[in-house]
């Protein structure tokens, strides 16, 4: 009896475990999420795929100068219930794109507001 108890008590606990080591993986450690910045631009490419699909975007500086940017979502199977196809941005569309940016410095977001051809998309499926 005893044994069983302890071994009901360590399967729980690894339940428990679990879904913090996927927050761990899906957390925003590499985002500064103490602000939100925008970019307008437009889409280069659109990848609908686990687990984050991906944005790409050209940015033009104060310069003239074209930045590319990568802003990263949740998956397809959350983007999908919010209307979201791998159509749904393609090369040549407009953009406005607000999120975290990452913190090495990178032009690379977490994407929190994505604006399309003058139509917001929604994002977050946890709304």
């Amino acid at each position: 009896m005893k044994h069983t108890l302890l071994a009901l008590f360590a399967i729980a606990a690894g339940f428990l475990v679990i879904p913090y080591s996927a927050y761990a993986h899906h957390g925003f450690a590499g985002f500064d999420r103490n602000s939100v910045v925008t970019y307008e631009g437009t889409v280069t490419d659109f990848h609908y795929v686990n687990p984050h699909s991906v944005v790409e975007f050209d940015v033009k500086d104060d310069k003239g100068q074209v930045q590319n940017w990568q802003g990263e979502m949740t998956s397809p199977s959350h983007l999908a219930p919010l209307g979201w196809k791998a159509s749904s941005l393609e090369a040549g569309d407009h953009v406005t794109v607000s999120g975290y940016r990452a913190k090495n410095g990178r032009p690379t977001l977490w994407v929190t507001k994505i604006i399309a051809n003058g139509k917001e998309m929604k994002i977050d499926w946890k709304d």
